[in-house]
């Protein structure tokens, strides 16, 4: 059974679903994914843990009490603060994937003692990238931002699909993929208007996450070595000095490969070590 609750935020309300029974289990979406983004991997871990998803702040019921005030990664950051304070007082798992990886890295920087666990599936963090790349990295950012104020929300999602190497093909056979429509427009926009420059602008307190007491595992879909995310998740190991762990397709494996990467999440999640 999946409940829907809200909690009061400062400056927003957010609403989270909770289904299953263990262990929490926080699941961060990618790009403008909202509560029901990850439902077919949260649906294949709810056996084994209580599995916590939200709308971010400005996506579908997640409000904001003054929309016009754009949210920063650390915003998020702490919202996600203090909708795990509100719901247990242990440590919890953390999953995030691209702008949910960076949100979640950004957490254990600033509340570590929050999160036991942090698995950061190829977190856009174009800092960690060497030169040229780093500003081919920020160009792609930059032109996709661009292309939506000149195009439309969904030219701009086309270029994030581009640069994210997302490859239609390269999914389990009973994966739902729905192509975007009108209704999933007002979270595209608000994240091209909002959340995508607040990536692009975000830097990571690499001090704070290597004091960190919270196990950091970066990680990389098998299929997508060619893209700079990968890169980014890569060189977060390195700069953390830990390994990093492969799940299953390419960057959008959670949502493309949900049982082969729910199982690889259990098995990372409940190791001593990748």
């Amino acid at each position: 059974m999946t409940a829907s609750t809200t909690l009061d935020v400062p400056g927003a309300r957010l609403r989270y679903l909770q289904r299953g029974s263990g262990p929490l289990l926080l699941l961060i979406a990618g790009g403008d994914g909202d509560a029901a983004a990850g439902d077919d991997l949260a649906t294949r871990l709810a056996g084994t843990y209580t599995v916590l998803t939200y709308d971010r702040r400005g996506l579908s019921e997640s409000t904001i009490h003054e929309p016009a005030q754009s949210p920063t990664i650390t915003t998020h950051a702490e919202d996600v603060h203090h909708l795990l304070a509100a719901l247990t007082t242990e440590p919890a798992f953390v999953y995030g994937s691209s702008i949910g990886a960076l949100i979640s890295l950004e957490l254990a920087s600033r509340h570590p003692e929050l999160v036991s666990t942090l698995v950061a599936h190829e977190p856009p963090a174009t800092q960690l990238l060497p030169e040229p790349e780093r500003t081919r990295a920020r160009q792609d950012q930059q032109e996709a931002e661009d292309i939506h104020r000149a195009e439309g929300a969904f030219p701009a999602l086309r270029k994030f699909a581009a640069f994210a190497g997302i490859d239609f093909a390269d999914r389990e056979p009973d994966a739902a993929v729905t192509p975007p429509g009108p209704e999933r427009l007002a979270n595209l926009e608000f994240f091209l208007t909002h959340d995508a420059p607040a990536v692009r602008r975000h830097q990571l307190d690499m001090a704070a996450l290597k004091a960190a007491a919270t196990r950091i595992v970066p990680a990389v879909g098998q299929t997508s070595a060619h893209i700079w995310a990968h890169h980014c998740a890569r060189l977060l190991a390195e700069e953390l000095g830990t390994p990093y762990v492969e799940f299953p397709g390419g960057h959008n494996g959670a949502a493309f490969r949900p049982r082969a990467f729910a199982a690889r999440l259990h098995d990372v999640l409940s190791s001593t070590v990748p």
